[in-house]
């Protein structure tokens, strides 16, 4: 089934015809030939300069793709990944959460990633508690955690060390630049 053409609009047609009466063309006997069209008005003058453009924005930082305790992160190699969530890296540091309430775990876990960044530690365990009834407040949130964009560009990757231990988690740390 053949598609219609669309209908010309009242612009294109006028520039048809200046185009036409430009080159010299001349309308067959019997056509109708429209006028020409109306010459276009005056420019207005220009607005005088108000307050100067604001200073461009500095690039947005690049994304750095959202951590998931149990999923490889981004740039982390098969065989470095199979060992950290097979408990084969050992971590050099441990941050024990038992007994904290959320306010202070929030702080001690953000601290204690930053710091051993700093100090070039690759493997951490932060250790959660499995948590009783829905699993424990600081499980829970720990991911979120280390989303954070504080802390997020620091995590190379996040695994529990053993199956069946999900009150643990070991973060392999980026290297310092």
């Amino acid at each position: 089934m053949a598609r219609r053409p669309r209908p010309v609009s009242q612009a294109e047609r006028a520039l048809w015809h200046a185009y036409l009466a430009l080159n010299g063309v001349s309308a067959l006997p019997g056509r109708d030939v429209p006028p020409p069209p109306a010459p276009e008005p005056p420019a207005p003058p220009p607005a005088p300069a108000g307050p100067p453009a604001p200073a461009p924005r500095p690039a947005a930082p690049a994304r750095v793709p959202g951590i998931a305790v149990g999923q490889p992160g981004a740039g982390m190699d098969e065989r470095r990944w199979r060992d950290l969530r097979r408990g084969k890296i050992r971590p050099e540091r441990t941050l024990d959460l038992h007994g904290r309430r959320a306010e202070e775990a929030y702080g001690a876990t953000l601290s204690f990633i930053r710091d051993a960044h700093a100090e070039g530690v690759r493997c951490v365990a932060i250790v959660t508690g499995k948590g009783s009834g829905e699993g424990g407040i600081l499980r829970r949130e720990l991911p979120h955690w280390l989303n954070l964009p504080s802390v997020r560009p620091l995590i190379l990757g996040a695994a529990h060390p053993q199956r069946a231990n999900t009150g643990a988690v070991h973060l392999l740390l980026r290297r310092r630049r």
